[in-house]
């Protein structure tokens, strides 16, 4: 089915950088489409990179641009201890090992071997949890771009005397590497588990603030990502992030 939208906007704008903030593709992605003939205003097939769309006017993309943007594989994992988001180092397993057909749940195909993932918010060789491993440079942009407001949720298991005092500096006024933390939301789930939700993603960031108010952390699962569960997702196992769990991460970052 093809996707089409009615142009909005106070002033004309150019079809790329349109498609862009509308969060469909990024604007290089549109340039090929119009391309390849694939973008059309009002039935018009649009040859010129550089051209505007006006108010009511509808733009269209066919068949063939919805099987070039669904070409670009993103998939949700259950990372396991021991795993590296990224590229590891020598003797390390990566992630994107684990991207089977054995250990795939739900439908669609494995991606090839020669697949060149990015992840989308990083998870450290020792915390386990929700990891998104993408091709989608515009949903790379809305989890982990500069800009991105998008939230990470943590259950984090921890020694050491949990107190009312700790939580609040967790909260605020913990600094890393000589900067301001952001403000981050802590409750206290049992007698030594914590809920931490954050707006940002230092390196090892929830094991280094539990470490300055004297806490050790012996587990940390990411459960969230924006309004993206790992539900019951089986550790080790990863499924395809679908269309709609795409859009409205990339909605939210808008």
């Amino acid at each position: 089915m093809s996707w089409s939208r009615i142009y909005d906007g106070e002033e004309p704008q150019r079809v790329n950088k349109w498609l862009a903030q509308a969060g469909v593709c990024s604007r290089r992605e549109a340039e090929a489409l119009i391309a390849a003939g694939a973008v059309f205003i009002d039935g018009e097939r649009v040859e010129d990179v550089g051209r505007k769309i006006s108010a009511g006017q509808t733009l269209v993309l066919n068949d063939r641009a919805e099987l070039g943007l669904g070409a670009q594989i993103s998939v949700v994992i259950h990372k396991p201890v021991g795993i590296v988001s990224a590229q590891p180092d020598p003797g390390q397993i990566p992630a994107a090992r684990l991207l089977t057909a054995e250990n795939q749940v739900g439908g669609g195909i494995a991606p090839s071997s020669r697949a060149t993932f990015a992840p989308l918010g990083r998870l450290d060789m020792d915390s386990r949890g929700l990891l998104l491993l993408s091709e989608d440079g515009v949903l790379a942009k809305a989890i982990i771009g500069p800009e991105s407001q998008i939230d990470k949720e943590y259950v984090v298991t921890v020694t050491g005397k949990v107190d009312r005092a700790k939580i609040q500096k967790l909260r605020h006024g913990l600094e890393l590497d000589g900067r301001q933390l952001k403000p981050a939301k802590v409750t206290l789930d049992d007698v030594q588990v914590l809920r931490f939700v954050l707006t940002e993603g230092r390196n090892r960031q929830i094991r280094r603030m539990c470490e300055l108010v004297e806490l050790d952390v012996v587990d940390l699962i990411r459960v969230r990502v924006g309004s993206l569960k790992l539900g019951d997702l089986p550790e080790g196992k990863w499924r395809h992030l679908t269309p709609d769990e795409r859009n409205a991460l990339v909605a939210a970052s808008a």
